[in-house]
């Protein structure tokens, strides 16, 4: 349950089945860890872990089970339990000691339970011989290092909760993308499938592909008299942890990772990544964590207008408004209606008054507008390019043809170099970069400068051979190279001679978070300087919900790299697609295109599986304003390899 909401979750209006196997073996476990809380007999808290255990794992309709009673005659349900899960599921009423122990318990030992790593036994005993009651309790201790000297604990356990309680601070605020997309398009998905669905769409922040999300957003088009049926069907799907609230036109639940059919992994993470993001806890909140998710439900006419409107971003809702507003209408999540006809009428009751649009694009055109991207309404000149039909043609996926910056086995990826050539051409690449790391990055066993050359030898093995064989693929071979003191690269200028391109990237964070900006961006300018730099690597050294970047002036960076693209010497800045990265951030990417710096988007893939996170760089483009000839992606092979040399 950790980064969840620990409570019993309400039940489902349409029952029975009142609530959902997943829910009741959520409940069962819930109530044994708050058991635990409170010392109960251990015969007691074994039998609430091993009914939670038997019906996450059985496969037969719960509702069947107990409307049948066969409920009572799986093996490790007795009676009484049997008794309160048909209860629970047939009447919708949960047994009045798990509520007891619900409302009973302190909040903040349950608020604790989520911290990575504690169990409510060592809860109970810090909370017995400490007095701690809260996470603020807790950290206190720990900074006290009053945890430190209670049997069992030491110095390591007080330091991990410490690190336990940053890391689910920054869990619990936002979800990157790609998480918030996972369960935004499962969410999607299921309720698309629903009998009486017109239409359903993802809106909000993750519509407009911001690099972080907060909660969901979906817009449902339905008949008035498919409301009631489609919501009782939106309520009935796996994967809803609890119901906040449910309307006729509004329901608010939270999503756990149930919603996932395949199951939720994390993938292949490189080890600084892996590191920054909380390691093996992150991946412990990740597995039982959470989202919350709004659904509402309009009719077809009114679709458009409240899938811009939840969309956003407010700034742009605003800036849209305004310019309805200067035509003498009023526009709202409920359509765009003249002024003068509406009156006192709002909401829905002035809703048969708008002008008519069956999709977004009908809305701006009523506005003098092109349509807009929904990943650039951030208000940041989209309005007014869209009035003037100056609006970028943006990236899409098929425009990517290759990408420079992957790994292999020969230093911290999980794919051989076959195996990584064969993947990218399976997903229609025509080239494809591989830049392994260098040596001073020992944690991701950088490669030496005799395994680096005996690496392009078989690439150059492999190039004759697609050639002879008429293959339309070909490999590049470069290196990540650290960064090192003085902006020097970490091979000899001998061996990078040898090499088709270098992707130059600090990883050294703690020496480079602990200088100023003017610094930091003086030994960035000296590194870009280097006759072999090719790509700044992820630029910034961000981790999303992991890190802050170091200081530095990405302007008078991105700056400096036009002088030298001007001058004909090709310096490109990386937008790590990596969904942990993301850096060039966004807002960024439209100061290298202003300034005809080329963009390169690179998976940063050290698996087969991360050459797919390009796509999360392609959206980040998009909201940067990027249209083909911004990126190097977009070249073939033959024009590639013309650029690079």
């Amino acid at each position: 349950m950790a980064g969840g909401d620990f409570s019993l979750p309400k039940a489902r209006p349409s029952g029975p089945p009142y609530f959902s196997r997943n829910q009741i073996a959520a409940a069962l476990h819930q109530v044994a860890v708050l058991l635990e809380l409170q010392g109960a007999n251990v015969f007691r808290l074994r039998s609430y872990q091993n009914a939670s255990r038997t019906l996450g794992s059985i496969t037969e309709d719960l509702g069947e089970l107990v409307a049948t009673g066969q409920i009572f005659e799986i093996k490790g349900i007795g009676k009484g339990l049997g008794s309160a899960i048909s209860q629970a599921v047939g009447e919708g009423r949960w047994p009045s000691d798990w509520v007891d122990l619900h409302n009973n318990t302190p909040p903040g030992l349950i608020e604790m339970l989520g911290i990575p790593g504690l169990g409510p036994k060592r809860i109970k005993i810090m909370n017995e011989e400490l007095g701690v009651d809260s996470i603020a309790t807790l950290k206190q201790a720990a900074e006290d290092d009053a945890i430190a000297g209670l049997k069992g604990f030491g110095a390591k356990s007080q330091q991990k909760m410490l690190d336990g309680i940053e890391l689910l601070a920054r869990f619990r605020a936002r979800r990157r993308l790609d998480v918030g997309l996972m369960y935004g398009e499962a969410f999607e998905q299921k309720i698309a499938s629903i009998d009486g669905v017109i239409k359903a769409q993802l809106a909000g922040s993750a519509r407009r592909r911001k690099e972080t999300i907060g909660d969901l957003d979906v817009v449902v088009g339905v008949l008035d008299e498919d409301k009631e049926k489609v919501s009782e069907a939106i309520l009935a799907l796996p994967g809803i942890a609890d119901v906040k609230g449910a309307g006729d036109s509004k329901i608010s639940l939270i999503l756990d990772t149930s919603i996932f059919e395949g199951g939720f992994s994390v993938g292949h993470i490189d080890p600084n990544v892996m590191d920054a993001i909380g390691g093996e806890d992150y991946e412990q909140l990740e597995s039982g964590g959470t989202i919350d998710a709004q659904v509402r439900l309009v009719t077809p006419e009114v679709f458009p207008f409240t899938l811009a409107y939840f969309t956003g971003s407010k700034e742009h809702n605003i800036v849209m408004r305004q310019r309805a507003i200067d035509r003498g209408l009023r526009l709202s999540e409920f359509g765009l209606i003249p002024e003068a006809e509406a009156g006192d009428l709002k909401g829905m009751a002035a809703a048969h008054l708008s002008l008519p649009a069956v999709d977004e694009a009908e809305i701006y055109r009523h506005l003098e507008l092109d349509w807009v991207p929904p990943e650039l309404r951030e208000d940041t000149g989209e309005i007014s390019a869209a009035g003037e039909e100056a609006l970028p043609r943006l990236i899409v996926p098929t425009d990517v043809k290759g990408a420079l910056h992957n790994h292999t086995t020969l230093s911290d990826g999980d794919a051989t170099l076959e195996q990584m050539a064969d993947a990218a051409r399976n997903i229609g690449w025509n080239w494809l970069g591989i830049a392994d790391h260098s040596p001073t990055l020992k944690v991701a066993n950088g490669a030496s400068a005799e395994d680096l050359l005996a690496q392009g030898r078989q690439i150059k093995q492999y190039n004759e051979a697609w050639l002879n064989e008429g293959v339309d693929f070909r490999l590049f071979h470069g290196v990540e190279s650290d960064i090192l003191e003085g902006g020097k690269l970490d091979h000899p200028d001998d061996v990078l001679g040898e090499l088709d391109y270098v992707v130059a990237s600090v990883h050294a964070m703690t020496k480079w978070k602990n200088r100023d900006e003017v610094t930091n961006t003086e030994e960035l300018i000296r590194c870009i300087d280097h006759p072999a730099t090719t790509v700044l690597g992820h630029p910034t050294g961000r981790i999303l919900q992991g890190r802050d970047g170091y200081e530095v002036d990405m302007f008078a960076v991105i700056e400096h790299m036009a002088e030298h693209n001007e001058a004909g010497r090709l310096k490109a800045v990386e937008l790590n697609a990596s969904p942990y990265r993301l850096d060039l951030d966004w807002r960024l990417c439209k100061y290298a295109k202003t300034n005809n710096v080329p963009v390169v988007i690179n998976p940063d893939a050290h698996s087969i599986r991360g050459l797919g996170d390009v796509a999360y760089g392609v959206m980040t483009a998009r909201k940067g304003w990027l249209e083909c000839d911004d990126i190097l992606n977009s070249l073939s092979g033959e024009a590639m390899t013309a650029r690079l040399s």
